[in-house]
């Protein structure tokens, strides 16, 4: 169970951050489109990536919350954080400082020889 916890929670990590990358790219490509050049191709690009990843976001949250028995207030807000710009990162930040992601060295441990 530890290589799960540990997987699912790097995997949670890696998400937070490529939603807020996904989020800076989508907000690029939308100025773009609404500004002189006209060109939809960032959000045509960058609009379903963010989708995506918002998604794997949202799922992680929900395996991680599980996994490290995380409250119901604070799943809430990292299921929240999803929605406004680089949010993600700031709630994996804050999550990492207070412990809420925190693996247990032992689980991830070889077996020590007997004998």
């Amino acid at each position: 169970m530890g290589l799960v916890r540990e997987t699912v929670t790097r995997l949670f990590v890696v998400a937070a951050i490529a939603e807020a990358i996904s989020w800076a790219a989508l907000l690029a490509g939308m100025a773009v489109k609404y500004g002189p050049p006209a060109n939809e191709l960032g959000v045509q690009i960058f609009g379903p990536i963010d989708g995506g990843l918002f998604v794997a976001y949202g799922v992680l949250v929900l395996a991680v919350a599980r996994l490290h028995r995380w409250s119901l207030p604070a799943t809430a807000v990292a299921l929240a954080c999803a929605v406004p710009p680089f949010a993600t990162l700031a709630f994996e930040r804050w999550a990492r400082r207070r412990g809420m992601l925190r693996v247990s060295r032992e689980a991830t441990r070889e077996p020590a020889t007997v004998g």
